[in-house]
C-alpha cells in the first residue's frame, strides 16, 4: 500500500510541474509530462513484476518444499538472477529427450521489466504523436527547428550589420544586395538625385565627381552622418548600417551610366587609388552635398 502511494504522488508531481509550463512551451512541457509518465510506469511495472516474482517463489517454496541453497553468487550474477549450480536438481522439468533435461529457468526480470517498458513506450507514443496529434512528428519538428534557426540567423545578421561602419565597410557585389539597396535609394533618395541617381536638388551620383569623396567609405559615411547645412539628413537614425552599405554600394554601381538629363559635374574628381584630382564647381546654384 505504501509502494502505491509514493507512485500515486509522483505521478501528480510529473502533472504538477507538466501543467505550470504548459502556457509558454507547450512541446517542451508535454515532453517532459511524456517522460514523467514513462518513468512513474516503469517505477509501477518494477514493482508490479518484483511483487509476482516474489509471490511465485513463496508459493513454490511451499508447494515443492524448495529448499534454501547458500547464495554465494558475484553481483552480475544476482542482477541477471542465474541460479546456483547446486540448484540446478530442484529445477528440473520432467521433460526428457535423449538425456537431454530442461531446466526451469524463467526469465530474469530485469528482461520483463524492459520488454512491457518498450511496450508501455510503444503505446503512449501511438496515442499521443498518431492518434492525439499531441506533439510534431520529426518533419514537423524538423520545420520548426529550421523557422526558429533562420529567426536567429536573421537577428544575428541584424547585429552583426550595425557593427559596420564607415571604417570597416566594404563594397558589396551581390545582386541581392544591390537590389536591396536600390529599393532603399527609390525609396528614400530619388526624390533628391534622380531616379537614375542624374540628380535633381542634390548632385548627379553618376559621374566621377564627388562634393564630400568618392568610393564606398565616404559615400557610407556621407549617408550616415548626412550634410545637415545643405538639408542632406543623417540617415543613420532611420536606416541601420547594413541598409546604408546597400545604398552606398547601389550609388558606386551607377557610376558611368550616364542616364538622360543628367546634371552638371560637381566637386572633385575621385580616382580609385584614393587620389583625387581639382575639377572647379561648375554649380553655384545647387549646393546640396552628396
Amino acid at each position: 500500500m505504501k509502494k502505491i502511494n509514493i507512485t500515486a504522488l509522483l505521478l501528480a508531481l510529473t502533472f504538477t510541474a507538466g501543467a505550470q509550463g504548459a502556457t509558454t512551451q507547450p512541446v517542451a512541457t508535454f515532453h517532459g509530462i511524456l517522460l514523467g509518465i514513462i518513468f512513474v510506469l516503469t517505477i509501477v511495472l518494477v514493482m508490479v513484476v518484483f511483487t509476482l516474482q516474489k509471490v511465485v517463489n513463496v508459493i513454490k517454496a511451499e508447494n515443492e518444499g524448495s529448499k534454501k541453497y547458500e547464495d554465494d553468487r558475484s553481483g552480475w550474477e544476482k542482477l541477471l538472477s542465474l541460479k546456483p549450480l547446486a540448484a540446478e536438481k530442484d529445477i528440473e522439468l520432467d521433460h526428457d529427450y535423449d538425456g537431454i533435461k530442461e531446466l526451469n529457468n524463467p526469465i530474469p526480470p530485469w528482461f520483463n521489466v524492459l520488454f512491457y517498458g518498450t511496450v508501455v513506450f510503444a503505446i503512449v507514443y501511438l496515442l499521443i504523436y498518431h492518434v492525439a496529434y499531441m506533439a510534431p512528428l520529426q518533419g514537423k519538428e524538423y520545420e520548426n527547428e529550421l523557422a526558429v534557426a533562420d529567426q536567429q540567423k536573421q537577428e544575428y545578421l541584424k547585429k552583426a550589420g550595425n557593427l559596420i561602419d564607415e571604417n570597416s565597410v566594404t563594397l558589396l557585389s551581390e545582386k541581392t544586395k544591390i537590389d536591396a539597396g536600390s529599393a532603399t535609394f527609390a525609396a528614400r533618395c530619388a526624390a533628391c538625385h534622380g531616379e537614375k541617381g542624374e540628380g535633381k536638388v542634390g548632385p548627379n551620383l553618376t559621374d566621377e565627381f564627388w562634393i564630400h569623396g568618392g568610393g564606398i567609405k565616404n559615400v557610407f559615411k556621407t549617408i550616415k552622418y548626412g550634410v545637415p547645412a545643405k538639408g542632406m539628413v543623417a540617415w543613420q537614425n532611420t536606416l541601420n548600417a547594413a541598409q546604408m552599405q546597400e545604398v552606398a554600394s547601389y550609388i558606386l554601381s551607377l557610376q558611368g551610366t550616364n542616364p538622360p538629363g543628367a546634371k552638371e559635374p560637381q566637386g572633385e574628381k575621385y580616382l580609385s587609388d584614393g587620389a583625387a584630382a581639382a575639377v572647379p564647381d561648375t554649380s553655384q546654384a545647387d549646393t546640396t552635398k552628396k
